[in-house]
């Protein structure tokens, strides 16, 4: 493997078969990540956490806090300070429930996976400590989805933070992809006084790293990423503080990224628009005519 690309053993197979017109894409389902920033002496970080190799889906790979959208917060009446609901509307291109619902689902996972909470009792202000025993026991029921994210605010007297977060990318699964993601990207400071700390049950180890750093260890192989992970640690190295990252949020491209895949002879190549580095030639092991084996899972051989 010449870098960190994740790279999952069945896509030639699957691939193959979208070609063929044996596949039906499943639906992508609406999802938020957050690239949670904070200033240190040698440079800005963003944390990270690493998925448990035993995850159905990129296993072992780092990634950001995030999590898949919650029906109910697409029109609850969720405490809300910051851009409103059509402003975000406007900058992520859907309805604004829709767009209510990813930021509820942004500022959720991030909480739910990291402790970290962006929300505060006022317009101006943000909680500082999030530790407790019943702090713990409401998280615990958002990620039961027990509770919904409107309820938990409610209960607390908080509003959430939505001038927090900054609109940074949008990438979708691969339609080959047996779990699709339809996923935008955010970025956000630590707030003051907060920690993070590794709440997820679906990642082993978290991480403060540079983006450069990061990308470092993915150039030499030992940090395995997805495709929009690596772009948008590339894309925030150009930004030192974590006041600047946000404030070139708005100038941010939102348009969706979605891999295509063709057969060119006895090869698959996959490519993702714009974004010529993650392009992948893969051996198919099959003839161009169709017939023989494949070495999809087994031998497929990716370059």
């Amino acid at each position: 493997m010449a870098n960190g690309q994740w790279y999952p053993p069945e896509w030639p197979d699957r691939i193959r078969a979208l070609t063929a017109g044996t596949l039906t894409p499943v639906d992508a389902r609406r999802a938020a990540t957050v690239m949670l920033l904070k200033d240190t002496g040698t440079g800005t970080v963003v944390h990270m956490l690493r998925r448990r190799t035993s995850m159905a889906f990129a296993g072992g790979a780092y990634a950001y806090p995030g999590g898949g959208v919650d029906p109910r917060d697409d029109d609850r009446a969720v405490g809300w300070a910051g851009p409103t609901r059509a402003w975000w509307a406007r900058r992520l291109g859907v309805d604004e429930n829709t767009a209510q619902a990813i930021v509820c689902a942004a500022v959720r996972e991030t909480y739910e996976e990291s402790g970290v909470l962006l929300a505060g009792p006022g317009p101006d202000t943000v909680v500082r400590d999030t530790t407790g025993a019943d702090w713990e026991a409401e998280r615990a029921a958002l990620v039961a989805r027990d509770l919904s994210f409107a309820e938990f605010l409610d209960r607390r007297g908080l509003v959430l933070r939505s001038d927090l977060l900054g609109a940074w990318a949008r990438w979708i699964t691969p339609e080959f992809e047996a779990r699709r993601y339809d996923t935008w990207f955010f970025v956000a400071a630590l707030p003051e006084g907060q920690r993070t700390r590794n709440a997820s049950t679906e990642a082993d180890r978290t991480v403060w790293i540079t983006p450069d750093e990061a990308v470092a260890g993915y150039d030499r192989g030992d940090l395995l990423m997805m495709p929009p992970t690596v772009a948008t640690l590339r894309s925030l190295s150009a930004h030192p503080t974590a006041a600047e990252a946000l404030a070139a949020a708005p100038e941010q491209d939102l348009e969706p990224v979605l891999a295509r895949a063709r057969l060119d002879g006895d090869e698959i190549v996959l490519s993702w628009p714009g974004h010529e580095e993650f392009t992948k030639y893969v051996a198919t092991g099959m003839p161009p005519d169709g017939t023989g084996t494949s070495g999809g899972a087994t031998g497929g051989a990716a370059r």
